[in-house]
C-alpha cells in the first residue's frame, strides 16, 4: 500500500462541505470541524471551561512547534484541537453482541457508516457510525459476564485496524494494545488463529485486559494472549512468528495532554517527547523480527509533527526491503 492510497483512506473520515486532515498525510490525526459556523458557535459556548483546562505550558509549545512546521494550516488546526466539541468518536457494534435496536435509533438521528464502500478492504462485519454533527454516545460500564454492544473510539483510529487486512486464520501481533480498541477492531474485522496483544505498562494492561474482556466471548478469547513484555524484545522472543503486526507506537498523543491539569507534569512530557523518536525507531528496527518473511507490518501515530513516526518509517524502510510497510 503507498503514501497515495493512504491518502485517499484518510479522506474518507472527513466530513465532505469542510474538513481538517492535520499535518502531513502521513499521520493519522483526523480532527473534524463540520463547518465554521459551527466551530465558532462550540467554541463560544464553552469558552470559559474550556479557558480553564487549556495548559498554557502545552499551548505554548505548540504554538512555537507548530506554527513553524504547519504555516497557515495551523491556526485551524489549533481551533479544532482546542475544542473538544468538535471531535468526532465513531460507534464500532460489536458483532459477538450486536445492537440491532441502537442501530435503527442511530439511523433516526442521522448516523451514517464511518466506511461506505469506499476502500479497498472493509468487511460486512464490521459496523461503524458516526454524526454527522458533533455528538458522542455514552460509554457503556463494564459488567462481569455480560459483552457490550459497542465500542467508542476516534474515527480515524480505525484506519490502520481497516489497512492491516486481516483475514482468518491468520497471526497477528497488537504490539502496544492498550486500551484495546484496535483489539476490538481487528477482531470485528475476521478470525485471526492467533492474536497476540502486549501492553507494557502494568495499569494499561489491566485495563486492555477489562476491554477484550467486556467485547470478546470465551471460544474467541482462547485465541488471544496478552502479555506485558517491553516491545523491543518482542522480535527477538518470537522470531518469525507473526502475519502481521500493529503498533500503535507511543508518541506524544498532542490531543490529549494538551488539556492535561498538571503544569509541571506537561513541562515533563515536552522534554520526554523529544526521546519518543528513539523509542519508535527501536521498535521499527526490532517489529521486523517477528515477521513471517515478506509479509506486513503497519505503524501509526497520534501526533502532528514532522519529527515523528512518518519521517522515521520512510527512513528505515531502506532496512526492510522485504516488507510491505504502511505509514499512516
Amino acid at each position: 500500500m503507498n503514501s497515495g492510497e493512504f491518502r485517499k483512506l484518510e479522506c474518507t473520515f472527513c466530513f465532505r462541505d469542510e474538513r481538517e486532515i492535520f499535518g502531513c498525510c502521513r499521520f493519522l490525526v483526523c480532527l473534524v470541524a463540520p463547518g465554521g459556523m459551527m466551530l465558532t458557535r462550540l467554541k463560544a459556548n464553552s469558552e470559559g471551561k474550556l479557558a480553564k483546562q487549556i495548559c498554557k505550558v502545552v499551548l505554548d509549545h505548540f504554538e512555537k512547534q507548530y506554527s513553524r512546521e504547519l504555516g497557515d494550516a495551523w491556526s485551524t488546526t489549533r481551533d479544532i484541537l482546542t475544542s473538544p466539541s468538535c471531535w468526532q468518536y465513531a460507534v464500532l457494534f460489536n458483532r459477538f453482541n450486536y445492537p440491532f435496536e441502537l442501530e435503527k435509533d442511530l439511523h433516526l438521528k442521522g448516523y451514517h457508516t464511518l466506511v461506505q464502500g469506499s476502500l479497498p478492504y472493509c468487511p460486512e462485519s464490521v459496523k461503524c457510525y458516526l454524526s454527522r454533527t458533533p455528538d458522542r454516545m455514552p460509554s457503556e460500564r463494564h459488567q462481569m459476564g455480560i459483552l457490550k454492544k459497542y465500542y467508542l473510539l476516534n474515527a480515524a483510529s480505525l484506519l490502520p485496524v481497516l489497512a492491516l487486512e486481516l483475514r482468518d486464520g491468520e497471526k497477528v501481533l497488537d504490539l502496544c494494545a492498550a486500551p484495546g480498541g484496535k483489539s476490538v477492531a481487528l477482531l470485528q474485522c475476521a478470525y485471526p488463529g492467533y492474536l497476540h496483544c502486549n501492553e507494557s505498562d502494568s495499569l494499561r494492561s489491566r485495563w486492555l485486559r477489562q476491554t477484550l474482556e467486556s467485547f470478546i466471548p470465551q471460544p474467541v478469547v482462547n485465541v488471544i494472549k496478552v502479555s506485558e513484555l517491553d516491545g523491543r524484545e518482542m522480535g527477538d522472543a518470537q522470531p518469525e512468528t507473526f502475519d502481521k503486526v500493529l503498533v500503535d507506537a507511543p508518541c506524544s498523543n498532542d490531543r490529549s495532554w494538551l488539556f492535561s491539569s498538571d503544569s509541571q507534569k506537561a513541562a515533563c512530557r515536552i522534554s520526554q517527547r523529544r526521546k519518543l523518536p528513539l523509542l519508535q525507531i527501536e521498535l521499527l528496527s526490532l517489529w521486523a523480527r517477528a515477521l513471517l518473511c515478506d509479509l506486513t507490518i503497519l505503524g501509526s501515530s497520534l501526533q502532528l509533527c514532522e519529527s515523528g513516526e512518518g519521517s522515521i518509517l520512510t527512513h528505515r524502510l531502506e532496512t526492510f526491503q522485504s516488507l510491505q510497510l504502511g505509514s499512516t
